[in-house]
């Protein structure tokens, strides 16, 4: 019998991939299953952006082997979005490198940066990953607590008191998923100072920033955080194309060139196609996003419903592509409870525990369909 790697032994299957199976089954029998737990863009791309990709493929040389660095005209595209967007310098030969994904990011990061036993703060809620990728590259998760009470930043007063001799790498994310809660930009320059007092690469996931929020930020507009900093983003969920696996990671040369390390002996460069795409959406007016958020801000609305008929409690101001709701008080746990949900009103929703164990007592509703199917899922609490 061949034996898988003992790594396999610190992870589990990811949850959506296994709930998702169950809720395919309960839709093969029949059931009419309204999947609201999973962010997977449901609206299309811009016409520009398929036109793009479209006129591509017939180009010279587009399906051959593309650069690992991607096309300099797709870098010269991110610095100018970020330039433009979110007020930050970078050079596109040195300081933006594309990725199939941010989630590509988080292991390759992990790689160029982790040696065995290094620890890693992640946050409790988080996104999984950073837990499920620090184990597998033999990495210890030392969790950092995020609550209500403190608007789901960490208390880094508390986290400066614990030893932290060890900690190579910090994950956050900003806006935050699962809560869609924003840091300012003085919370950005304290955790700044503290990762580079503590000499820890501070990594800001940011896939959210453009997803109703009038104020997108990064970390890297903060001064000379690049000594400190890097930044992953992604074209998934600001222009609905998830299943192209476009993102990128901004930050100091020297980091850059650590990270390209690892991704050239392990792919071997974007389809030609895809990055002019990518360069299309780049470079998207302004009334794409005001009319990507206008779907967005009635669906939400219509979610805030759906959650006061479930008796739970919401912040309006969170930002992103969710709606975070805290259950009432004296229910059942997140899990116990979307399962009756979905037995029950057949409503598929995510419990806050997969998040990390500060998600108990929370549950999470995706923006990802449409107004019709929120409007007959309020229908069935009726």
């Amino acid at each position: 019998m061949i034996r898988t790697a003992e790594r396999l032994n610190t992870i589990q299957e990811y949850y959506f991939s296994k709930k998702l199976r169950e809720v395919r089954g309960l839709m093969a029998q029949g059931k009419p299953i309204i999947n609201m737990g999973i962010g997977s863009p449901d609206l299309a791309p811009s016409q520009e952006v398929l036109n793009a990709i479209q006129s591509a493929v017939l180009e010279s040389g587009a399906h051959q082997y593309q650069s690992y660095q991607g096309l300099p005209q797709l870098r010269v595209a991110i610095a100018d979005f970020y330039k433009k967007r979110l007020n930050v310098d970078a050079n596109p030969d040195t300081e933006i490198l594309p990725l199939m994904g941010s989630k590509e990011g988080i292991m390759h990061i992990s790689l160029s940066f982790l040696n065995a036993g290094d620890e890693v703060l992640i946050p409790n809620p988080g996104y999984p990953t950073y837990t499920s990728v620090t184990n597998l590259v033999g990495a210890v998760p030392k969790y950092y607590d995020l609550t209500e009470d403190n608007g789901w930043f960490p208390d880094l007063e508390v986290l400066a008191k614990q030893d932290l001799s060890k900690v190579k790498i910090m994950w956050l994310s900003y806006p935050h998923m699962p809560t869609g809660a924003s840091a300012t930009k003085e919370q950005f320059v304290k955790i700044v100072d503290f990762a580079k007092h503590h000499q820890i690469l501070l990594v800001n996931d940011n896939p959210y920033s453009f997803v109703l929020n009038d104020e997108p930020a990064s970390i890297l507009s903060i001064p000379n955080a690049k000594e400190v900093c890097l930044e992953l983003n992604s074209l998934s969920k600001t222009f609905n194309m998830a299943g192209w696996r476009v993102g990128f990671v901004l930050g100091s040369e020297e980091h850059i060139n650590a990270i390209l390390k690892v991704k050239s002996n392990m792919d071997s460069g974007m389809f030609y196609g895809i990055q002019k795409g990518a360069i299309a959406a780049l470079e998207s007016a302004d009334g794409w996003f005001e009319n990507l958020n206008a779907v967005y801000s009635e669906r939400r609305e219509l979610v805030f419903k759906l959650a006061d008929k479930l008796g739970c409690a919401y912040d309006k101001n969170a930002v992103g592509l969710f709606v975070w709701a805290k259950l009432p008080e004296g229910s059942v746990s997140s899990e116990a409870f979307i399962d009756n949900v979905l037995y029950t009103k057949d409503l598929f929703i995510t419990p806050g525990t997969i998040f990390g164990s500060n998600g108990e007592g929370y549950i999470r509703f995706s923006l990802c369909i449409a107004k019709e199917k929120i409007k007959e899922a309020i229908k069935r609490f009726d």
